[in-house]
Order: structure tokens, then sequence, then C-alpha cells
């Protein structure tokens, strides 16, 4: 397939450290997917919120590892908006339960800035950060 100049070459994301990338965003994605389904449809009651927190990590997660999955310049820029939110929401949601534990009756994937999953949800998106900004295409002179 050759490149034009209207069909820029789709920059690749998942070479090298992206390709861990997507696979611990893809296990977390099974992980807050799964756990959240499970609570919600058996005890959505005793802690909605928790849950509900729970089943919106799981679609950024999922979202974040089909953009690094799609790759190209538009996906790469809606992956850094993507992790910037995961990581406000691991810091915001992280503190609340350190500061206000009675506000979650039972723990969210981003709880205790993700303590539960070994701390992957506040170390992978400062990481897929790190990543998606030294992935950028690089601007070559005229």
């Amino acid at each position: 397939m050759t490149v034009t100049q209207d069909e820029p070459r789709r920059t690749r994301l998942i070479g090298g450290p992206g390709l861990l990338l997507v696979w611990l965003y893809g296990v977390m994605v099974v992980g807050a997917v799964s756990r959240s389904a499970y609570q919600i449809a058996t005890e959505f009651d005793r802690a909605p919120l928790a849950y509900t927190l729970s089943a919106l990590a799981g679609v950024v997660y999922g979202f974040i590892t089909y953009t690094l999955v799609r790759g190209g310049e538009t996906a790469r820029r809606a992956a850094l908006v993507c992790c910037a939110a995961e990581l406000v929401g691991v810091l915001t949601v992280g503190t609340w339960t350190m500061v206000e534990p009675s506000a979650f009756p039972d723990a969210t994937v981003w709880s205790d800035y993700g303590m539960g999953y070994l701390f992957i949800p506040v170390l992978l998106p400062l990481t897929a950060l790190y990543w998606l900004r030294r992935a950028r295409p690089r601007r070559t002179g005229a």
C-alpha cells in the first residue's frame, strides 16, 4: 500500500513499550469490567458509587486500549486526554478514600490509589502519558 500526501502514515503506538501498555490496559479492562459487572448485578445497593466508578474505570481502560491499538495522531491525542482524565480520577478517588473512607463501603479500582491492584491504576496513566508524549511525530524541516 502506497501512502499519499492525502493519506498520512498512521503512527504506531504499540511498538516496544507501547505493546506492554496495551497488554496492561487489556488486563485492567478485564479486571475492572468483570468485577464491577458482578458487583452491580449482585450487590449494587451496597455501594453504588464504588461499583459505578469501577465500571467507568473499565470503560476508560477499554477506550485507551482501543486508541493505542488503532494508532495515528488522532488516537494518540485521544489517549493522552483519556490518560490524563484517568490520572485525575485515580488521584481524586484515591485521596477521597483516604480522607473519607466511609464514602466508599466497598473498594473501587481506584481506591487507595489502586492499592488493591498493586498500584497499577496510578502507575499506568503516568507511564502511558510519558509514552504517548514520546510517541508523538517529530517535526521535520521542509
